[in-house]
């Protein structure tokens, strides 16, 4: 699972924009604008959101769940969990 914030964050460290973005996971514009103003989780089919994860991979982004710990290195992001903040 990928949350629209991961998937802005991910788009702004790998220094792509959302054409970009496109282009390299084989999906239109319009279908990573839909993407990024989801609320919280993003939906899609499966296929989409394979290309969207592997295009990001491809770019050197590791997605982290929340609660995993990450053991690779390297550069990256994480929210941490707000008081009184509801779980996607």
């Amino acid at each position: 699972m990928i949350t629209a914030a991961q998937l802005r964050a991910a788009r702004a460290l790998a220094g792509i924009d959302q054409r970009e973005l496109a282009e390299r996971s084989s999906l239109s514009v319009p279908t990573i604008q839909r993407m990024e103003a989801s609320d919280g989780v993003i939906r899609g089919n499966v296929d989409s959101l394979m290309k969207l994860v592997g295009a990001l991979d491809a770019l050197g982004i590791v997605l982290i769940a929340e609660d995993a710990s990450s053991n690779e290195g390297g550069r990256g992001v994480r929210l941490k969990r707000r008081s009184g903040a509801k779980s996607p």
